[in-house]
């Protein structure tokens, strides 16, 4: 057993005391209980006791320290090793728009790393909890930094890829053809669908929200806008989502944006859209197909087009408390609960006896200090500068 005391943060606030958790293979790495006072959440940062709270949680993972997920082989343990380093006990591996050979690729290396036997978090790294399919179900007039492999709805092809590995995620653009009329049967039959790369309209938007989609891929990023005649998929969002994604760096949303967003969508979430380029010096990077650069923080294509991110969800905590003055029991369900609730899962993403020993320790610049990934210490190595 592993006891660690500090400031806790549990689904009901803070309290001041002590949390105890077995490690993976004596109790299945689950957090055995939770003993300590109440306390405000007001001078948490004040006092010298460390800051507990709930390994982050994060949908939208390309790539990091030099590897990106298309890459297959063992780069997904490389990409999830260095975001557990920096506080992320979950997440989303997540391929690009390609050809099927290439999505067969990754699909291959990742399923030996996906679900409930496979034990990734020994060798300390993010627990992978299955694919983000993002594309090639999208608009290819929308591209971003996708390679353009756009092609409408298949179904034989996304059965093919998910008995391969477990697809949890599927961003699509649902003005596409076959696209909406699939919405309904991929919830059924167990997907999470979310509307990106689109230009679809506001009523598109509306439409696919009916027929079961659960939120929004990278807000503002990739979509039609918000005009006051013509609202597209941002208002769509706006107006009518409980989910929706949005990278934090400070890059890809302005921090007015952002503040809409918060008011708006009940429950949106932090992703990083990280890319081979995390936790890299600035250079050359692969993105799927595409070639892009790091420099001065940001990621581009040749042509300037902003393409995933450098972001960490430990620098996207900060940011939304230091940024965009978020308290810090929200800033952390952004970063955390709210993933958790909308994948569906309940045992990660809060701190209460029973569930995943997946825990961040910060000091009161919320640095990290520690990591532990279902009860196992994470290498934090210079992520704690």
């Amino acid at each position: 057993m592993t006891t660690l005391a500090g400031n806790i943060l549990t689904p009901k606030g803070f309290v001041h005391g002590r949390i105890e958790f077995a490690a993976d293979g004596s109790g299945a790495g689950r957090i055995v209980r939770i003993d300590g006072q109440a306390r405000a959440t007001a001078g948490v940062r004040d006092d010298a006791a460390p800051i507990i709270v709930p390994g982050f949680i994060d949908v939208h993972v390309h790539g990091g320290g030099g590897h990106d997920i298309m890459e297959g082989g063992d780069a997904a343990v490389q990409v999830a090793r260095l975001h557990a380093g920096h506080g992320t006990t979950s997440m989303l591996a997540t391929t690009m728009t390609a050809p099927r050979s290439d999505l067969e690729l990754a699909f291959n290396a990742l399923a030996p790393l996906c679900g409930a036997k496979a034990n990734p978090s020994a060798g300390g790294t993010a627990r992978i909890l299955g694919v983000h399919l993002e594309g090639p179900f999208i608009n290819p007039g929308k591209l971003g930094a996708q390679p353009d492999f756009a092609r409408p709805m298949n179904a034989d092809e996304l059965n093919a890829l998910n008995d391969i590995a477990p697809i949890r995620l599927i961003t699509l653009a649902p003005e596409i053809n076959r696209n909406m009329d699939a919405i309904e049967a991929l919830v059924a039959a167990g997907f999470r669908i979310q509307i990106g790369h689109s230009l679809g309209s506001y009523e598109d938007g509306v439409n696919a929200l009916a027929r079961g989609a659960g939120g929004f891929t990278h807000l503002f990023n990739a979509m039609t806008g918000l005009h006051h005649r013509t609202p597209g998929m941002v208002g769509a969002a706006l107006a009518h989502a409980e989910y929706a994604e949005v990278i934090p760096d400070m890059m890809h949303v302005h921090v007015g944006a952002l503040r809409v967003a918060l008011r708006a969508i009940p429950r949106l979430f932090c992703v990083t859209d990280s890319t081979a380029a995390s936790g890299m010096p600035d250079g050359e990077y692969r993105l799927g197909r595409h070639t892009v650069i790091k420099c001065l923080g940001g990621v581009r294509l040749a042509d300037g087009t902003l393409a995933g991110s450098t972001l960490t969800m430990d620098q996207a905590l900060r940011n939304l408390v230091n940024e965009l003055g978020l308290d810090l029991i929200d800033a952390s369900r952004r970063v955390s609960t709210y993933a958790a609730d909308y994948l569906g899962v309940t045992d990660r993403g809060r701190l209460v006896a029973g569930a995943m020993a997946d825990i961040v320790v910060l000091d009161r610049d919320l640095k990290l200090s520690a990591v532990f990934a279902e009860g196992r210490p994470v290498d934090i190595g210079g992520a704690a500068s």
